[in-house]
């Protein structure tokens, strides 16, 4: 829908690149304390009054795509996120309180996702069919206002379902560490969220990479195929909408083979590689051939990323109980990078009379360092078995308890003070990222790319 919006907005790639910041800027001001609430009171309450809010916005940015407001629809996006930043960890920290590592938990993902990807292909392909046939561009966001209320319905469903099992089912824990999986918690974790493992982070390096250049990458790919493929907006949409989802049948069986048999990291290599292969493709093939191959590699890659590093992120931790506060620090740094590649890219484009070819050598140098990351990370697990063991298969993770419960007492013990330094320098580049991120997001309004 991005050249539809500019068109019927009359904005430029700066003023887009803004609408989109909007939201990412209020995810990395609301994100963190929307997971550390969550793992206190749940994410079954938490995805409640989410929803319900992210219908309020949908309401607004449908009414400003009705009116052709684009200052209307910046505040319909606002609100719209405000729902989002709560709904986006509640569903993953529920799965983590059913399922440990090795033993469902990436299966559920899969699952999960797989059935999101279905759902948002037919909207992302849909679109511009929607807004051509009714010959307006609103009626693609009242849809979207429709179902999202039959979500929150669903929802209500799901929230009486989860109280009910609650009750019947307690006791749940890890059969290899023993821990007892929470939903929600007695009082708020600080500690553990700062103290967060060195090979959480470390997952979270190649997360910072890899997902920010397929987002990124994934909001321009429309317009990109209606200047590589010279073909109309509809068109690009199926192109785009492929590219995003046609691995869908892949995903559940990527969550299977990581519950089975580990290799999360080989799954980061292959799919950073992949990832990077078509942005090459992307950035240097002039034919259109190329730039076709270049969609499917990257549909195949972009299947593998998701699962694995949600999964990883979850292997990596210590403490279940934070989680949900885990899993937003993963969203807060995406979300910063977000905004800092998409102002860049915008004015880059702009400068370059709406072509994409200056553009796609940040994709390019994104994927590169995504690449260098993830083999870094396979060398360092043959040296280190905190990384190992993103690696080890469900019989490997189950006869070597006794190492897991051994690296977690040295990690609070001989190892502290070292641990805790590197988990707090980690915490505040995290910080510093999300400040970055803000100034790049002011600036947007303050050079007027908001008028």
């Amino acid at each position: 829908m991005k050249s539809t919006l500019k068109k019927e907005l009359h904005i430029n790639n700066k003023q887009f690149s803004l609408l989109e910041a909007s939201e990412d800027f209020i995810i990395t001001s609301l994100i963190l304390f929307s997971g550390i609430v969550t793992d206190k009171v749940g994410g079954a309450s938490a995805i409640i009054y989410g929803n319900g809010i992210y219908s309020l916005g949908s309401i607004i940015i449908a009414a400003a795509a009705q009116i052709r407001s684009y200052k209307v629809m910046i505040g319909g996006r606002v609100i719209l996120t405000f729902g989002d930043v709560a709904t986006q960890v509640a569903q993953y920290k529920m799965f983590s309180s059913w399922f440990p590592p090795n033993n469902g938990f990436g299966s559920t993902l899969g699952l999960q996702l797989g059935l999101g990807k279905i759902g948002s292909f037919v909207g992302k392909a849909t679109a511009n069919v929607i807004a051509k046939n009714t010959g307006n561009f609103a009626w693609t966001f009242w849809v979207a206002v429709f179902i999202n209320l039959f979500t929150n319905l669903m929802t209500g469903v799901f929230w009486w379902f989860n109280k009910v099992a609650t009750k019947k089912f307690v006791g749940r824990s890890d059969p290899v560490t023993g821990e007892e999986l929470t939903e929600k918690n007695k009082k708020f974790e600080l500690r553990k969220i700062i103290e967060l493992p060195w090979h959480f982070w470390a997952v979270l390096a190649f997360s910072l990479l890899e997902t920010s250049t397929a987002i990124v990458f994934l909001q321009n790919a429309t317009e990109l195929a209606e200047q590589r493929f010279g073909i109309d907006s509809v068109n690009a949409g199926w192109y785009s909408a492929m590219s995003q989802y046609l691995g869908f049948f892949l995903v559940p069986c990527v969550g299977i083979f990581i519950d089975l048999l580990g290799n999360r990291i080989t799954l980061m290599a292959i799919c950073g590689t992949g990832v990077f292969i078509s942005m090459a493709l992307v950035c240097w093939s002039g034919t259109t051939a190329g730039n076709a191959a270049a969609f499917g590699i990257y549909a195949f890659a972009y299947s593998l990323g998701p699962t694995t590093i949600i999964d990883s992120i979850r292997t990596s931790m210590w403490h279940q109980s934070v989680f949900g506060s885990a899993y937003a620090i993963k969203i807060g740094m995406n979300n910063a990078m977000n905004i800092i590649v998409r102002i860049v890219t915008g004015a880059i484009q702009d400068a370059d009379d709406n072509s994409y070819d200056r553009v796609v050598i940040v994709y390019v140098a994104l994927s590169i360092g995504s690449v260098l990351v993830c083999l870094s990370l396979l060398l360092l697990s043959f040296r280190f078995v905190d990384l190992r063991q993103l690696q080890w298969t469900r019989k490997q993770r189950f006869a070597r308890s006794e190492v897991l419960l051994e690296r977690k007492r040295r990690f609070y013990a001989e190892d502290k003070e070292r641990n805790k330094k590197i988990s707090h320098a980690c915490f505040g580049a995290l910080l510093l990222l999300i400040v970055g991120s803000w100034c790049g997001y002011f600036w947007g309004v303050a050079t007027g790319n908001n008028d």
